[in-house]
């Protein structure tokens, strides 16, 4: 005779966080440093440039507004200098978005593996991790923008942060603030939880679950 009494097996083994909007809001030093770079090109730009690259790595951050303004630019070499600057003026700046901590605590004793999946090239990673409290060893996995070719919305990013974690995408939970990261996420095959730091929520309607911050999620996302 069959039990009545059922064991309740749950999908969800990880999570993948995007970085920026995510876990720190390093937006506005990142655009400042960028306009900075700029400046120091002698092409004058403006904050608003670059709203429509956010979330989509920092060639197309960068290389976009050049675009914009036909300004041809050697990506690497002004890449560079941007980072150079965003790390002098980012330094001690930054702090964990609210939330943060008592997520990933949360998922940490729910046995979720963790990995951080950021467009952003590794420089960049390290800093804002660092910043926040959260070294790159705090996660099972990372994914930085230069090791995907196809960034965002492609679902690559995703697909190989879950491989790492050894999990299928269908098994992870992504926690996305960008249009084009929870395109990505969808496409990739996984839940996603989107932030509506950088978007409103009407802007990130594929997505599964919708919060403020980590700090407000609802604790279905991570219990399915």
């Amino acid at each position: 005779m069959s039990s009545i009494y059922q064991l309740e097996v749950k999908m969800i083994k990880g999570v993948i966080f995007d970085m920026d909007g995510v876990l720190v809001d390093s937006e506005e030093y990142m655009c400042k440093a960028a306009v900075l770079m700029f400046k120091h090109k002698g092409l004058t730009v403006k904050p608003e440039d670059f709203i429509p690259f956010v979330g989509k790595g920092e060639n197309a951050y960068i290389g976009g507004v050049a675009d914009k303004y036909n300004f041809p630019v050697d990506i690497n070499k002004v890449k560079a200098l941007t980072y150079s600057i965003y790390e002098e003026i980012a330094e001690g700046n930054l702090q964990a978005l609210p939330g943060v901590f008592l997520f990933i605590e949360k998922a940490r004793k729910r046995g979720l593996k963790m990995a951080v999946a950021t467009s952003a090239d590794k420089i960049k990673m390290d800093v804002n991790l660092r910043n926040i409290g959260l070294p790159e060893d705090a996660f099972s996995a990372t994914v930085n923008g230069l090791e995907v070719r196809r960034k965002k919305p492609y679902p690559d990013i995703f697909k190989i942060a879950a491989k790492k974690l050894k999990l299928l995408p269908e098994e992870c939970l992504v926690v996305e603030d960008a249009v084009s990261g929870v395109e990505a996420a969808i496409s990739a095959g996984c839940k996603c939880l989107a932030l509506t730091t950088s978007f409103k929520k009407e802007d990130l309607s594929k997505a599964h679950w919708f919060s403020n911050t980590l700090e407000d999620a609802p604790d279905v996302a991570l219990n399915w």
